[in-house]
């Protein structure tokens, strides 16, 4: 496909974000294997308080979706990020000497208040278009930087899977899903796609800062 897509519509309008984000330090780090287990730890605490809010955007896709063939396909990717992708958490935060009392005990950052408050937002409008274009940061946005990643990859798991669960076959088929979906619907409310897409994009962006804060 071509620039002309509306989704890259969506992803120039916030380019700077969006390629800070997606070339962010913690991803190049990532990327070499070395990245501060603090730093990581961090930041997966975080990412894993998004589960909850997350599950309620796919369930809100569920019911917000015009096709009964795209409720299938939000339902199969529900279920991978409630078993595969929590199951890579618990087994960090064990590698990572993270407890669930410590993980309890850590407030969450402006950030993640910020993404969980989005995702939220966008589920509350029962709308399709708001939900594909906050999904679509969360799930775009980083294949693009796992997709970079060069080979062979980290020796620590908690590096190389947090890499390959962002580019392998199904996540990069559940993308381009996303996007034909929002490229399809989204012209039809372009203001709200805009709006979400960049709110998200920048959040993006400050959780990345913030899993060095401090560190």
């Amino acid at each position: 496909m071509t620039e002309s897509r509306f989704t890259e519509t969506l992803r120039r309008a916030c380019a700077p974000d969006w390629r800070a984000a997606s070339h962010h330090r913690f991803v190049e780090e990532l990327m070499a294997g070395t990245v501060p287990d603090a730093v990581m730890a961090r930041y997966l605490v975080q990412d894993h308080r998004f589960l909850d809010a997350f599950l309620t955007l796919l369930g809100a896709a569920i019911a917000s979706a015009d096709r009964f063939e795209a409720r299938l396909r939000f339902g199969r990717f529900a279920g991978m990020v409630s078993g595969e992708e929590n199951d890579y958490f618990l087994r960090s935060f064990e590698a990572l000497g993270v407890s669930a009392d410590q993980r309890a005990a850590i407030p969450d950052s402006a950030p993640t208040q910020g993404f969980q408050a989005l995702m939220r937002e966008a589920a509350r409008t029962r709308d399709y278009v708001a939900v594909l274009a906050v999904l679509n940061v969360a799930e775009w946005l980083y294949l693009d930087w796992a997709s970079r990643a060069p080979q062979p990859l980290p020796a620590n798991f908690v590096h190389a899977e947090w890499i390959t669960l962002h580019d392998n076959p199904f996540f990069r088929d559940f993308v381009a899903f996303l996007r034909a979906e929002l490229d399809r619907v989204g012209p039809g409310d372009p203001a709200l796609a805009h709006d979400f897409f960049g709110r998200a994009v920048a959040l993006e962006r400050a959780f990345f800062d913030d899993a060095y804060a401090g560190a």
